[in-house]
């Protein structure tokens, strides 16, 4: 096809033109689609008759990057509404295997005559099939058009377009080349072969996990000769920007772990860690998972702000620091002092992204504990709202900024958008156990509980950021008392209260599995210290926004409620 030619694929009177990202109706009018959803329905389109498994989906349009199978069904939706094809004849789903795309579909490539300077041009089409049972039909026709009229309107459009469409093609036309980085056999400093196994096998996690982040390209670990450091890793590296290195040393009860993130052409330290992960009380497949973890997430982070220039001035991380340093020691005061902070803060640098994002979460945080009325909450969720849409228009892919809006969908209970959101951000980051915690929130809050448990064990697993374990440990904990799993509910629990108390969140949840397992003086304990931190809870006030939950989660969440009141909750 010539640089003058673009492809077309028309069906059931619908126009797919993927140079120009444009689905037109029959109508002629344009029917906005998601970035995604248009790429899904090309696939589609392109393949039509023929099944297209799940992970074919996946692969050809989030590629080198792991989502869930809900960031699929949106966008199966999402077509289906664009096509109005709400009896699905013509995106069908495939029990066990997949979908089909039933229609005839026709791929036209559309040329522009050269003759544009004298008056009227013509734009000859040339049809072919490529799915249906007209396969070997061709046919021409000849449309006209009065070029000379309209070139002045159509500039201005274009001027319009661009500027309207500026989120989208931005990216796209100005992004900076992906970086390169080199990930380096961790060095085992202690001799021993579980040392030396466990060095190889976080090296492979580490490549794995840093893999997924679309934004960059990872090269695998090479063995190399004796210990590298920074004038070594700057001779031998030239290919790649960054070069990742770490080394490992078994202590008696922990594993120690050193890493330092540098620039290969100048041997310029760009980031660097010292930490220890506990090795008693989990499995080592546990224990390699965070030491992986604990590299990866601040090495995603770094990654990721290198490729943004709204960086927050030192006064306003450290502002955003201070904040997050309540969250441990979490009651209704002092996420008011903390509130305090970032407004004040963002009131001295309106444009912060890092600083509107966080106030976003901490609005967020107080309307999931529910330290506000409904009319407070209800201005904390418009608030969040609109510095997060503030957020995004300058950097949507600011690692801050979607974990933010993860988190808004989930909080607002759009859990079908959240997961999305939250497949998103975790693209950026695979080691983000607070979206994972989200995540699962979503999930659970969908009735589907065992994938929300296998999230929550997941953040266990990656255990990062530590400042909001006690999330997931919450999150678990809930989840196997929601599958009546009590006795295995109750360490998740009580881990996480011995982190953050303040919430009573978790003494209510340790009320109810106590009170069915049959020690009702346990529970009440645990009723009475919930009701300290939350005075004037009631049944009615007890648990989550109903909004959008699913049937099965109302189900079980009653459940709960009616143990809560044989414990003592008041009905009102």
């Amino acid at each position: 096809m010539t640089n003058s030619e673009r492809s077309v694929l028309r069906f059931a009177d619908f126009q797919l033109d993927f140079q120009r990202a444009e689905l037109l109706g029959p109508g002629g009018d344009t029917i906005k689609l998601r970035p995604k959803t248009f790429t899904m329905l090309h696939v589609m389109a392109t393949n039509a008759g023929r099944v297209l498994s799940k992970q074919e989906l996946m692969t050809a349009v989030w590629p080198n990057v792991t989502v869930g199978e809900d960031s699929i069904f949106q966008c199966i939706r999402e077509i289906r509404s664009a096509l109005g094809d709400d009896d699905r004849r013509m995106v069908k789903s495939v029990s066990g295997r997949g979908y089909i795309f039933e229609a005839d579909v026709v791929s036209v490539a559309e040329t522009e005559s050269p003759a544009t300077a004298a008056g009227p041009s013509g734009v000859t089409e040339s049809e072919s099939p490529v799915a249906g049972p007209a396969a070997g039909a061709t046919t021409s026709r000849r449309r006209w058009g009065l070029r000379s009229m309209v070139a002045g309107a159509a500039l201005g459009c274009f001027a319009l377009g661009l500027a309207v469409a500026a989120p989208t093609l931005v990216p796209r036309l100005f992004t900076r080349p992906p970086l390169t980085i080199e990930v380096m056999p961790i060095t085992a400093t202690t001799d021993d072969p579980q040392s030396r196994e466990v060095a190889a096998t976080v090296s492979g996690r580490l490549t794995d996990g840093l893999s997924k982040i679309r934004t960059i390209r990872v090269q695998a670990p090479r063995r190399q000769t004796g210990t590298p450091n920074a004038e070594t890793v700057s001779q031998s590296t030239s290919s790649a920007d960054l070069v990742l290195r770490a080394d490992l040393q078994k202590r008696s009860q922990s594993w120690a772990m050193q890493a330092q993130l540098i620039n290969a052409a100048t041997g310029e330290v760009k980031w660097s860690t010292t930490f220890t992960v506990e090795s008693d009380g989990t499995d080592l497949v546990t224990q390699e998972s965070r030491l992986a973890a604990r590299i990866g997430y601040p090495v995603a982070l770094t990654l990721n702000a290198m490729t943004h220039a709204r960086l927050p001035a030192p006064s306003s991380k450290i502002v955003i620091d201070q904040a997050n340093a309540f969250i441990n020691s979490t009651s209704r005061e002092r996420a008011a002092t903390a509130q305090e902070m970032l407004e004040k803060a963002l009131a001295a640098h309106p444009d912060d992204v890092d600083l509107g994002a966080a106030l976003a979460a901490q609005l967020l945080r107080g309307i999931q504990t529910k330290w506000y009325t409904p009319a407070e909450a209800e201005k904390a969720e418009a608030r969040a709202q609109a510095l997060l849409e503030h957020a995004r228009q300058s950097e949507p892919n600011y690692i801050p900024v979607l974990d933010g809006y993860c988190r808004f969908l989930e909080a607002t209970n759009r859990f079908v958008e959240s997961l999305v959101a939250c497949a998103d951000a975790l693209s950026f980051d695979p080691w983000n156990g607070l979206v994972l915690f989200q995540t699962g929130m979503s999930q659970l809050q969908l009735g589907r509980f065992t994938d929300a448990l296998a999230t929550f064990q997941e953040a266990d697993r990656v255990d990062t950021p530590q400042v909001s374990r006690w999330t997931w440990l919450l999150g678990a904990g809930f989840t196997l008392v929601m599958l009546n799993r009590d006795e295995e509910a109750l360490p998740w629990l009580e881990r996480s209260r011995a982190i953050t108390p303040g919430t009573g969140h978790t003494d209510m949840v340790i009320a109810a599995a106590d009170q069915r397992l049959g020690r009702f003086e346990e529970a009440k304990a645990a009723l009475a210290r919930g009701m300290a931190l939350r005075p004037g809870t009631t049944v009615k006030n007890v648990g989550l926004p109903t909004k959008n939950e699913s049937a099965a989660y109302l189900a079980r969440a009653e459940e709960i409620d009616n143990l809560l009141v044989a414990a003592g909750l008041p009905l009102q």
